[in-house]
């Protein structure tokens, strides 16, 4: 793999990593100023990120759109408009990294906006993780195992299980609740803990990008 595939890789693992432990809020540390270095973190990576892909939006405006590249545009768009909404409200929130800002109005907006963002944002993630599964697969040298017809039917039935679970998962934690604002609180199930936490949200991760990826396949047919 040639190293700016690496560097790449490692960054959209650094940014997978860093919103699973984000969407448990301020639950998993006991001072938030650890949540908000983590969300500055973030937001520096995506701004790499977008510098190392810039391409992809400076060419929105150039050439024809099918359905595919429709689906793409909207979820990368998607993206990009909910990081810009978690930036500006987390500062807005911040107690500690902006404070010095002294922002002192507009909490509630704030605390809505974030809290209506940030899952957005995990949903479009998700997608795009599932819009690049293919690229994935290659940039970690599995696109040869699947030649094999019993390897690429065991992982099939692997994601599916993974996404049937991601379903489960959606509805026990709420998840449609935070995108449509039928709950104006993250709320965290602390008897299911910390682990089952991650087993559920990447559960939910693999439902969406397992659903965008047949779909993607669809629409290219």
């Amino acid at each position: 793999m040639p190293i700016s595939a690496k560097i790449r890789m490692m960054l959209d693992i650094a940014m997978t990593v860093a919103t699973l432990v984000l969407m448990g809020g301020n639950y998993f540390f006991e001072s938030t100023a650890v949540h908000e270095i983590l969300g500055v973190i973030l937001l520096v990576l995506w701004a790499v990120h977008i510098t190392l892909n810039r391409r992809f939006f400076l060419s929105l405006f150039k050439g024809r759109y099918n359905v595919f590249r429709i689906l793409q545009a909207v979820v990368n768009c998607g993206i990009l408009l909910c990081a810009f909404f978690l930036m500006v409200s987390g500062i807005m929130l911040s107690n500690h990294v902006f404070a010095w800002l002294g922002i002192e109005s507009g909490a509630s907006f704030a605390r809505t906006a974030h809290l209506l963002a940030s899952h957005w944002y995990y949903v479009f993630m998700s997608l795009h993780i599932g819009l690049h599964v293919s690229l994935i697969a290659n940039r970690l040298g599995l696109a040869g195992a699947f030649k094999s017809k019993a390897a690429l039917v065991a992982t099939r039935v692997v994601a599916v299980l993974v996404a049937g679970y991601g379903i489960y998962a959606f509805a026990i934690r709420g998840l449609w609740k935070y995108l449509f604002l039928q709950q104006p609180f993250f709320f965290f199930d602390a008897e299911r803990g910390y682990a089952l936490f991650f087993a559920d949200y990447i559960a939910i991760v693999v439902l969406f990008a397992v659903a965008v990826h047949y779909v993607a396949k669809l629409m290219k047919a």
